[in-house]
């Protein structure tokens, strides 16, 4: 795991293209069920762009690749990636389709979601998106297993993508399980998510939604392993436990500082974006996990997908940290 090679193929040279859609999310202010609620707050909400916002935190280049409508909420969310220092040079805006939407039911039980994205600008993309200059020049893809949810032209453009001849792809690929039960209404979430967390060369899965897709019997991070051997670099999070990264044979476990959570969305995000970079910046797999530990706490903190991170003397102290500090947050 050496920045000299990224996923030991090749240079990453160009940023990192994150492609994925992104919503405008209605939130109850103060948190409360939304048939009782007076307020909605205006928030954005997208896998693929978290991770772009905290590699831009890291100061690793990132770009943000989507559609967006040509209506106020696309025009906001174009506006809040690019402040974060995201390129969105490569933002589509389509005029004859909305920006996706959410709106957050906060409840006794949890956060329920309610969806309003079908036909979506972020939902016609199609594998023609590959012949645009900003994916054709990324050094590394990211994208989710949103994304194939939401269309037959985005499933085939994830399709394209992830080409199983790896040499025909345009750079190296990252991929993010990021299971959403509520997308797959048509059931084909399993396979094809297998299909596709096997074919990535850097793929990401937490230890309890490769339970839900592929069976209970999948104990630990090794079972997971067994299952998906083909990714050079495979990435199991095991909730607020630990997180394992399979570096070909070779296994590394780092468990999660203690965190106070405010809300878990975009936490996942968060730690996949740190674990990039530090993989990008040449550091030993510990301690790529460790920062990735350390940018999904910032997401745990706050309400929002995107919270800030610790300044970099921080983060520096705590990669450093012997293994017994390490455990009690530093």
């Amino acid at each position: 795991m050496h920045s000299s090679h990224g996923t030991g193929r090749r240079p990453v040279t160009g940023p990192v293209t994150c492609i994925g859609e992104t919503m405008a999310a209605l939130i109850p202010e103060p948190a409360a069920p939304l048939d009782g609620a007076g307020l909605l707050g205006i928030r954005i909400a997208g896998a693929e762009s978290n991770v772009a916002m905290y590699l831009a935190d890291h100061g690793v280049p990132s770009r943000w690749v989507s559609a967006l409508g040509d209506d106020p909420f696309g025009h906001r969310i174009r506006a809040e990636v690019a402040a974060a220092g995201v390129d969105i040079s490569g933002v589509r805006t389509d005029p004859h389709r909305p920006t996706g939407l959410l709106v957050k039911d906060p409840g006794t039980e949890g956060t329920r979601v309610h969806y309003y994205r079908r036909g979506s600008a972020a939902s016609a993309l199609t594998p023609d998106l590959l012949d645009d200059d900003a994916v054709r020049s990324a050094g590394l893809i990211h994208l989710s297993g949103i994304t194939p949810a939401l269309s037959a032209g985005c499933r085939g453009l994830v399709l394209a993508l992830l080409r199983p001849d790896i040499a025909e792809r345009p750079c190296p690929v990252s991929f993010d399980v990021n299971h959403r039960a509520a997308l797959w209404a048509d059931g084909a979430a399993p396979a094809v998510l297998l299909g596709l967390a096997r074919r990535a060369d850097i793929t990401f899965v937490g230890l309890d939604e490769a339970q839900a897709l592929w069976g209970d019997e999948l104990a630990d991070a090794f079972a997971v392993r067994e299952l998906l051997p083909q990714p050079p670099v495979l990435v199991v999070k095991d909730g607020a436990r630990a997180a394992t990264a399979f570096d070909g044979p070779r296994a590394h476990t780092v468990p999660a500082p203690p965190v106070e959570v405010i809300e878990p969305v975009g936490a996942g995000d968060a730690f996949a974006a740190g674990f990039l970079a530090g993989l990008l910046r040449g550091e030993e797999p510990v301690r790529a996990l460790r920062l990735g530990h350390l940018t999904a706490g910032a997401a745990l903190r706050v309400t929002g997908d995107h919270g800030p991170l610790p300044d970099r003397a921080r983060l520096a102290e705590l990669l450093d940290a012997a293994p017994a500090e390490w455990a009690e947050g530093g």
